[in-house]
């Protein structure tokens, strides 16, 4: 069977929606082209769960990607395929990976956090109490942003005034409109800011991830550890899960719930919960858009007799799929607290599930209670529609949040 010519996705983000209704309209899977590199965009989410279960498909580029070595050194967002850690790992490598990092992320340690979050979100909140009335504030600056790199900052032991770099950083990983020479100063830029955390934790250790995960490395003998580059590229990892996705998930939770006073009043009389919000949110707008990349590891058939070939790239469409009418049926775009089902695959899926899932969940979840409880006249300050999408293919937010905490007196 012909291959159609491949989708172009937009490196922009500027219509996700209109590129979402598209893809699906190509297949369960079809050829794309990201910003040069060909790959295929799997949209069904059936077939997507099976790709990110079986060992047919393997995310280690340096294996089973033939075209690896040219496309890191040419491609924009060459750091998503070339660093050396879970994200990138197969088999044995990925289990040993996560392995190191789960105790992170166990369910004691976040609920140890639970209180250091309330206070932080409190904190952050009394800031924006002292704004006059009327006055236009950026939500996603003022506590979109602070809130998660806090978090993770103290979870990983990163001091404060090292936090609002690692913020641009990062910021600059998830923009797909920088030219391969922007991007390569950038990965630099990250590599230098990790290598030097890494080394004021050595010689000064804490009660924090960073401290934990070079004990592991410094102390393995027996091979099983991390290597200088795994530990390097997971702490990189966290920092940037941590961060980036926590803070398009408060910003589209936010605007779903000023778009639609309806379902503020699910939550207040108790129809709907937060948590409810949470994870529709999750399905409706999923922090990550297109998770690059994956890779066939033999021949895949698909559904309609198409073949990805050993070798040929794979991108995870997860907003696409997220939204698939045979998963969430004919109302799939509809932003629903009530709605029964939300499964979604945000957080990935299987051995690839995130680790950090249960503290954004907190994250959000708690941020949404308190501000709302708060500002309960909060409103946008400009249409929905005047909201302008960060610009890149990965991320999932706007480039400010304006509201108005409270009516004009």
């Amino acid at each position: 069977m012909s291959q159609p010519f491949p989708f172009v996705i937009d490196p922009t983000g500027a219509d996700r929606h209109a590129e979402y209704r598209a893809l699906r309209a190509r297949g369960p899977a079809t050829p794309v082209d990201i910003l040069g590199l060909r790959a295929w965009a799997v949209t069904d989410p059936a077939v997507l769960k099976t790709m990110l279960t079986g060992p047919d498909v393997s995310k280690d580029g340096r294996t089973h990607y033939p075209a690896f070595q040219q496309t890191t050194s040419t491609w924009p967002l060459a750091l998503w395929i070339e660093v050396k850690s879970m994200l990138t790992a197969y088999g044995a490598d990925h289990r040993r990976l996560r392995r190191m990092v789960a105790p992170a992320f166990s369910a004691r340690r976040i609920a140890r956090l639970r209180p250091t979050i309330e206070a932080m979100v409190t904190e952050l909140l009394d800031d924006l109490a002292e704004v006059p009335a009327g006055q236009v504030v950026d939500l996603r600056e003022r506590l979109a942003y602070p809130l998660p790199i806090n978090v993770i900052g103290h979870l990983m032991g990163v001091p404060g005034d090292q936090r609002n770099d690692f913020r641009e950083i990062v910021d600059r990983v998830f923009d797909s409109t920088l030219t391969p020479e922007e991007a390569k100063a950038n990965t630099a830029r990250l590599f230098e800011r990790t290598d030097q955390l890494i080394a004021t934790k050595r010689g000064d250790p804490g009660d924090d991830m960073t401290s934990l995960l070079i004990a592991a490395r410094d102390e393995e003998s027996d091979g099983a550890g991390f290597t200088d580059d795994e530990l390097r590229d997971t702490l990189i990892l966290m920092i940037n899960a941590g961060y980036e996705t926590t803070v398009n998930v408060i910003d589209q939770a936010v605007v779903a719930m000023l778009t639609s006073p309806g379902r503020l009043h699910l939550v207040r009389t108790g129809q709907a919960t937060w948590e409810d919000v949470v994870e529709e949110t999750l399905r409706h707008e999923p922090a990550i858009k297109y998770l690059p990349l994956r890779f066939a590891v033999t021949d895949i058939e698909l559904p309609d007799g198409q073949i990805i070939s050993a070798g040929d790239a794979i991108l995870a469409a997860y907003g696409a799929a997220n939204r698939h009418p045979d998963w969430h049926g004919p109302d799939a775009d509809t932003f629903d607290v009530t709605r029964r089902v939300k499964d979604h695959l945000t957080f990935g899926y299987g051995m690839h599930f995130c680790l950090g899932a249960p503290l954004a969940r907190l994250e959000v979840a708690e941020v949404l209670r308190q501000l709302f409880e708060r500002f309960p006249a909060m409103s946008l300050a400009v249409p929905a529609d005047a909201l302008r999408p960060i610009p890149t293919l990965i991320s999932n937010g706007h480039q400010e949040l304006p509201v108005r905490l409270r009516a004009v007196e």
